[in-house]
Formats: structure tokens, sequence, C-alpha cells
């Protein structure tokens, strides 16, 4: 599977996560797992906002768009990395590993944008409760998540093209399960200096500065909280608070370490990239919106609709 130092790669070898068939078996089944997950909860939060006119609120809105950015990461990593868990030949053209890394990066910088915009969202529902509507109207809403998709597609056109416009002539082994940036740089056959400051300092916008907003947003909201004097309404608000910062912090976390520090191990970045693109996706729905009683509510409504119970 090596190329000659005379010819441009024209596939990759995905080496994955393990070279163990019994633990390939056995992640083959987590992953499974996980995705069905991730689709299914995914899929039924944007069914349940578009069926039930209560759901139409901002909150709901950004809920929606997330939930379209993690059920198309997923599925421009997960699906593959599936099958080349029960294949012997791992094995992607070079073309089809461009869109990968397009596509992921689009999605996944979508999806830092979007948690920011949820945080500002949350942000102006608690501390300013009275200017909500005037503040977060469907105009600033549309402008949020269009400013969101807008600002993932240039980031990833970035980075992309500063990745592919790199020779790949020496090995075509990638030591990862998808197509990601990092992992393909190691393979150019020049010099990556100028590469990886391009997509370093695209990690400064696309990752350091959402989540530094998404930090100030939950800082005021939690100083708000304290100040409530009903001691479950702050329980009840710390409660989900922590769940929220807890998927950004595995979220954002995992994918600094892997897109900023270029000198952490290959392993390492490689085990990382897992919580970012299959656990998170999963969480959100779960964290972000199912466990509400307005999600539940509605979810009862449409069951009692489509399944009455019989006298």
């Amino acid at each position: 599977m090596i190329q000659t130092n005379q010819t441009q790669v024209t596939e990759f070898f995905l080496l994955g996560l393990s070279d163990n068939p019994h633990t390939q078996q056995l992640l083959f089944i987590l992953f499974l797992g996980v995705y069905l997950v991730t689709v299914v909860a995914n899929l039924l939060l944007m069914s349940l906002v578009q069926v039930d006119s209560l759901l139409h609120t901002p909150m709901y809105f950004f809920l929606c768009n997330l939930s379209l950015a993690d059920l198309c990461f997923s599925t421009t990593t997960v699906p593959q990395a599936l099958v080349h868990l029960l294949s012997r030949k791992k094995v992607i053209s070079f073309t089809r590993c461009a869109a990968q890394l397009l596509f992921s990066l689009i999605l996944g910088a979508t999806q830092c944008a979007l948690l920011a915009a949820m945080s500002y969202d949350r942000y102006a529902a608690i501390c300013n409760p009275l200017h909500y509507p005037s503040i977060m109207t469907w105009r600033v809403c549309f402008q949020l998540a269009a400013g969101s998709w807008t600002s993932g597609i240039l980031g990833s056109v970035v980075d992309t093209t500063f990745t592919l416009r790199l020779p790949y002539r020496g090995s075509n082994t990638i030591a990862h399960f998808f197509c990601e940036a990092p992992a393909l740089l190691s393979l150019a056959s020049t010099d990556t200096w100028t590469a990886e400051m391009a997509i370093f300092l695209m990690g400064v916008v696309i990752l350091l500065i959402p989540v530094s907003l998404i930090l100030v947003s939950y800082g005021h909201i939690i100083v708000t909280v304290v100040r409530m004097k009903s001691a479950a309404g702050r329980l009840k608000a710390f409660s989900t608070c922590g769940s929220h910062l807890m998927v950004v912090f595995i979220f954002f976390g995992s994918a600094i370490v892997t897109y900023m520090t270029p000198n952490s191990s290959k392993e390492q970045k490689k085990v990382l990239s897992v919580f970012y693109t299959m656990v998170t996706p999963m969480l959100n729905p779960l964290i972000y919106s199912l466990r509400n009683k307005d999600m539940k509510g509605a979810l009862r409504k449409v069951a009692a609709r489509n399944f009455p119970c019989r006298r």
C-alpha cells in the first residue's frame, strides 16, 4: 500500500482505531449503537419541533440547526468507519478523502458557532428576560444561524485548501479512522509549517473564540442563578448549566487538543476525535432538549395522537 516517491497518491489506507479483530468487533457494536442513537435522537428532535407549534421558539430553532449539523457530521465519518471495522481493505480514494475532509470541517465548525449562538440565546433569556423578545427576534435568529453555517463553510475551505494543496507522494497510510487535516499533514511530501499555522489560526477563530463566548455567557448565567431566591430553582438551573457545559468541554476540549497542539501524539488525537465525531452528536439532543418538560410534552402529544389508548 505504499506509493513510489514519484507518484501522486490516489488513495489512502486508513489504519483505524485498532488492528485487533476482537477489538474491531467490539468497536463496531459500540459505534453502531452510538450512531443509531444519534440518528434517532436528532431526527426525533427535529420532527417534534416541526409538528408542535409551542416549540417554535429561538431556542428550539437553534437546536434544530445543531441537530442537523450533528446528524450530518456523524454521517460523514461513522458509516465509513463501521464498514472499515468489518473489512480487511480499509481504503478511501483521494477524492472521497478530500470530500470527507471538507464536509466534516464544515459541519464541525458550524457546530462551534451554533453552540456559541445558543449560549447567547440562553444568556438573553435568563439574564434579560424582560428584553428577551426584543433581543432574540426571528430576524436575529436567522442571522445568527446563517452566520454560523457561513463561518463553518469559510473556515473549512481555508483548512481544506491548505491541506490538499500539499503534494502527497510518499506513504499513503493514515493513522486514523477518517480523513482529518492533522493526520493528512503528517503524510505530506514537503514542509507543512504554513499549513499548520493556517489551521492553528483558524482554530483560534473556529474553536477558541466560540468557547470563550460560551464561557462568558454561562458565567453571567451562573451569577444570575446564584441570586435566585428559590433553592429549587437554583438547583435545577445549576443541573442544566452543568450538563450543557459538560458537553461543551468534551466537544471543544477534544477538538482543541487535536487541531491546536501539534506535539500531541497521533494515538491521542485519534482517540479524542471519537468524542467530537460520535459522542457529542449523540449527547447534544439528549442533554439540550429531550430531557426538558416542553420536549417531553410534545412527545406525549405526538404519541397520544398516533397511538391512542383503547378502552
